[in-house]
């Protein structure tokens, strides 16, 4: 086993990575750049190394920084967490010849499976169905034209490059072709250093299923389960759960789906965590999207339910462990459901809110996960996503699961910045939701139906508001408060805070 890692990364998926690797007896390594030196995973860190200024193409992209760190600081092995550096097969291949060990798949599995357009024919190789789309990447909007001729319109653009729904475009019709494909073009350019487009038929009205695979170095490949990330803003998912609410009523369609990604992944010789990604339509057909060669954002979900730690399996693989389970063994157990706390502002266009955390009150209990990256006083910087944290939480069935995730949420206060916390409790509660009505558009539905009906009131502080008044006015009055008598202030106040 690895005696020291480097976690090439930042945020709460490195302290994520950071206490796993505590519990195994393994001292972590953390990078930085300027905006994070006062970050929570440097200070939870083992050792720590500067790699550069605070854009991330200057130190989490610099390949040579990276490397260069887990040298100077004799990390056996290198953990890329998500996002940055987890899919670039360059980076994957660097750490092989350097002789550092990339916990994650082949530098040649991520190289076949990062190109949408080649994972999607490797996928139709294997026999996994997939969406009507184009095999190579687009020069031009003429050939999208073509396309969109034959198979009608609505259409997606998408990056051959992408991810996080970047370089993704909805044209509904040819007169927005050449708009639609020229902005797409040019945010792939800027987000992946590769303009090339490809296109799929659009499904409507989709939901978003995925299936989680782990695989050794010796031919032992199985999944673990399916996530719904139907909840999405702008293509990129904010809430997820496991199981799903489909597959819970069709149990036929875990089965389907997980062959099927297992296909996939073997195709490609994969070892490692990693996930394969599929469209579901109303008629219960699912379809290939894409698969994601690293540790998913959303993985916590699928460790409450089948009580895995897929960072030590990864962590056991990299360093030439067989998988400890058969897919036989796995099991699911109850209900989980992950929100993502965000810097941000859910009700102007979801508008990023960097700034100071004057106050930091978490939530705990029972079936409450937290993984984050905050602390009070720190201030969150513009300089990269503005995930604060991940509440994931179980229940024994998915209404008590709702029902926990919406009281942890009751006590989680984030202030000094605006976030989502107060829009997942009003999520949770809405009748589609409960119900298990979802699809990629549910976000979209849920605004513009809480702007018809106008929005949900929060009830809590108005009843707290309510009642302190009535307190006042009975005082002015000269009346008793029976409602307070015998309660210290004290404890009076701490029931008001838990009201907020």
């Amino acid at each position: 086993m690895f005696r020291k890692v480097l976690i090439a990364n930042r945020g709460e998926i490195a302290v994520r990575v950071m206490r796993t690797l505590r519990e195994m007896g393994i001292r972590a390594v953390a990078v930085y750049s300027d905006a994070d030196r006062t970050s929570l995973h440097v200070r939870m860190a083992d050792e720590a190394e500067y790699i550069g200024p605070s854009p991330s193409a200057q130190s989490y992209l610099r390949i040579d920084r990276v490397i260069d760190a887990a040298r100077r600081h004799g990390a056996e092995a290198i953990h890329p967490g998500y996002g940055f550096l987890s899919e670039n097969a360059e980076f994957a291949a660097a750490c092989e010849d350097a002789g550092i060990v990339f916990i994650g798949p082949s530098a040649e599995s991520i190289r076949r499976l990062g190109s949408k357009t080649d994972a999607r024919r490797l996928a139709v190789s294997a026999g996994v169905p997939v969406v009507p789309g184009t095999g190579k990447g687009l020069k031009s909007a003429v050939e999208a034209r073509e396309f969109g001729l034959r198979y009608g319109y609505p259409i997606l653009l998408k990056a051959v490059a992408g991810g996080g729904g970047k370089g993704m475009r909805r044209v509904d019709s040819e007169a927005e072709l050449d708009s639609a494909f020229r902005d797409a073009s040019s945010e792939a350019e800027r987000s992946f250093r590769n303009p090339e487009l490809y296109i799929e038929k659009l499904v409507e009205h989709p939901r978003h299923i995925e299936i989680q695979l782990i695989g050794d170095r010796h031919g032992n490949l199985i999944h673990l389960g399916e996530r719904e990330c139907s909840i999405q803003r702008r293509h990129q998912k904010v809430m997820e759960e496991c199981p799903s609410p489909l597959v819970a009523q069709h149990p036929e369609l875990r089965q389907a789906m997980g062959e099927a990604a297992v296909r996939a992944a073997r195709a490609a010789s994969y070892h490692s965590a990693g996930t394969v990604e599929f469209l579901v339509d109303p008629a219960r057909n699912f379809y290939f999207l894409e698969v994601n060669t690293r540790l998913q954002v959303e993985h916590p979900v699928t460790e409450l339910v089948t009580g895995l730690d897929l960072v030590k399996l990864q962590v056991e693989i990299a360093a030439g462990a067989r998988l400890p389970i058969r897919q036989e063994d796995v099991a699911w157990r109850g209900s989980a459901i992950e929100c993502r706390v965000y810097a941000e502002d859910p009700y102007n266009q979801f508008f990023p809110s960097p700034g100071r955390i004057t106050r930091l009150t978490r939530p705990l209990g029972p079936g409450i996960r937290l993984d984050g990256c905050v602390y009070e006083g720190w201030t969150v910087p513009l300089d990269y996503d503005p995930l604060l944290a991940k509440l994931a939480v179980w229940g024994e069935s998915r209404p008590a699961a709702i029902a926990r995730a919406i009281r942890a949420l009751r006590e989680y206060d984030v202030s000094g910045i605006k976030t989502n916390i107060l829009f997942f409790r009003q999520i949770l509660q809405d009748c589609a939701f409960e119900e298990g009505r979802l699809h990629t558009g549910f976000i979209d539905e849920f605004l513009a139906r809480a702007e018809r009906e106008g929005p949900s009131p929060d009830l809590e502080p108005v009843a707290a508001l309510a009642a302190a008044l009535y307190t006042i006015n009975r005082r002015e009055a000269g009346g008793e408060d029976r409602s307070s008598a015998g309660i210290s202030p004290w404890l009076q106040a701490g029931r008001q805070e838990m009201l907020r």
